[in-house]
């Protein structure tokens, strides 16, 4: 966690991969943090990579099993819907 929020560094790191953000456009998506805040979350990143790296494929790969899991289940509102032939 960053210290005084509520928002996990892998949280944080993840934007900054996925989008290639700056230091200042984190700071621009996330105004309750500090740039010193933001700077310190990413060198504690890359002193610590290697296990980072691994929560963040843990997640997206958690991630993908609940979105296969919701893809195979069927919501009660398409149930009836398909009993009904409006689907």
């Amino acid at each position: 966690m960053i210290q005084g929020t509520t928002l996990k560094v892998v949280e944080l790191v993840v934007e900054k991969l996925a989008y290639g953000w700056s230091p200042e456009e984190l700071l621009f998506q996330h105004p309750y943090l500090t740039l010193g805040q933001i700077h310190a979350t990413l060198g504690y990143y890359w002193d610590h990579a290697d296990e980072l790296d691994k929560e963040i494929t843990e997640r997206l790969k958690k991630a993908e099993e609940l979105q296969n899991e919701a893809k195979r289940r069927q919501s009660p509102l398409v149930a009836r819907l398909k009993v009904k032939a409006v689907l």
